[in-house]
């Protein structure tokens, strides 16, 4: 059954870089608070490894830009409780997960969300740190007893139409990092979330994001504004099964 966005309750997001938690669930988390319900993002990394290898910025001052414009992104959003692990960008997978799952309860605990969000064990574009970070966020979920046995998790995907419609504009090869793997694809009839904001709720989503202009502005150029608008609109979400993770 494909819920609507009132029926995920409170919202905990759990995500590897700034500017994950905008183009995956961005939307979401602003139609909760909306609807008065509370969204906390947690974000492991500031990021520093997402810039050309020729940037001539230090990696402190590539940290600073990307906390500030996910600060920005979260302001527009209006999400007001956000939190950082602290992990280095690019080495989450080398991370013990014993301290990563202990934050990551602690913070689960204390929250007590009803729909935790995060990445699927593929990590979307089998990028190291999603991959880690959805380990992280699935072993601290299994681990809930309690007040937190109930949050529901989530992870991101993609459809088969959205697939099609992204390489329209970009190779798909070019951004999947394991060779020869497909991007994550659920038939719509298997999503737990579909959605598609209109109006004021994509312009505040679409906003939040060019918030992020290091990492947005390269693909708004290469695609123009109405692909943009599109492929940057709808956020899909899939139960976690009992063999993730496994």
């Amino acid at each position: 059954m494909t819920l609507n966005p009132q029926q995920l309750g409170s919202i905990l997001g759990v995500w590897a870089h700034p500017d994950d938690e905008a183009y995956l669930s961005g939307a979401l988390m602003a139609a909760a608070i909306d609807d008065h319900r509370r969204v906390v993002c947690i974000t492991a990394t500031k990021g520093e490894a997402g810039f050309p290898d020729d940037d001539p910025r230090t990696r402190a001052e590539r940290r600073a830009l990307r906390a500030s414009e996910c600060a920005a992104c979260l302001d527009i959003l209006r999400v007001t409780e956000h939190h950082w692990l602290h992990y280095p960008d690019g080495g989450c997978h080398l991370v013990d997960p014993a301290e990563p799952v202990a934050k990551l309860a602690a913070l689960i605990d204390e929250v007590r969300p009803d729909t935790i969000l995060t990445f699927g064990p593929d990590g979307m574009t089998g990028h190291a740190d999603h991959m880690a970070v959805s380990r992280w966020t699935t072993l601290a979920t299994r681990q809930a007893t309690g007040a937190r046995a109930g949050s529901r998790l989530l992870y991101a995907t993609k459809t088969p139409d959205w697939n099609r419609r992204f390489s329209n504009y970009i190779d798909l090869d070019a951004i999947m990092m394991v060779e020869g793997m497909d991007p994550p694809a659920v038939d719509p009839a298997d999503l737990a979330v579909s959605f598609r904001p209109e109006g004021s709720l994509l312009e505040r989503k679409l906003t939040a994001l060019r918030a992020q202009a290091s990492q947005i502005d390269p693909l708004y150029e290469a695609v123009g504004e109405n692909a943009f608008r599109d492929l940057a609109a709808e956020e899909f979400f899939r139960d976690a099964r009992t063999d993730d993770w496994r």
